[in-house]
């Protein structure tokens, strides 16, 4: 099982919530995990943390939903059943959406992201990761798409 560290969360929710209120409204997050304590802790933080966040236990379950609903972006881990996060990906700029990807993985070697440029994968975070690193991370992601007219706010 992979472990966020959650020592200080209520002090980084709290300063999260702070910086979201200064925004117009909630940004829609698909969380795409097949690990179950992970999506869960995951989704949990960013609700929390004031992002509207719908999670799929795995890559088929996110491509459906990114069908049905319009997402602000999309964090997706590497290694899942049914359709891989590189797959989903890849669905989703065949059908040429937009949003911004957070590549999570344990197992993905840093130079497979950087061959297959063509996925346009924002960032990264390597498991294990902290709830600051993933808080940081969708914040610097979600304000250069804003900031690059690719999301509304």
């Amino acid at each position: 099982m992979n472990h966020i560290e959650i020592k200080s969360l209520p002090d980084v929710i709290w300063n999260a919530n702070m910086a979201f209120r200064k925004t117009n409204r909630p940004h829609n997050i698909l969380v795409a995990e097949d690990d179950h304590d992970m999506r869960r802790l995951v989704a949990e933080v960013l609700t929390h943390s004031g992002y509207n966040v719908d999670a799929a236990q795995d890559g088929a379950v996110a491509w459906e939903s990114l069908q049905l609903k319009s997402y602000h972006l999309l964090i997706t881990d590497f290694d899942m059943p049914k359709v891989s996060g590189v797959e989903l990906i890849r669905k989703a700029r065949a059908a040429r959406m937009a949003l911004p990807v957070i590549m999570v993985s344990g197992t993905m070697p840093e130079n497979e992201i950087k061959q297959n440029s063509s996925l346009r994968i924002n960032a990264t975070l390597f498991k294990p990761f902290g709830v600051e690193d993933l808080l940081k991370t969708v914040r610097q992601v979600l304000d250069a798409a804003v900031s690059a007219s690719v999301l509304e706010v």
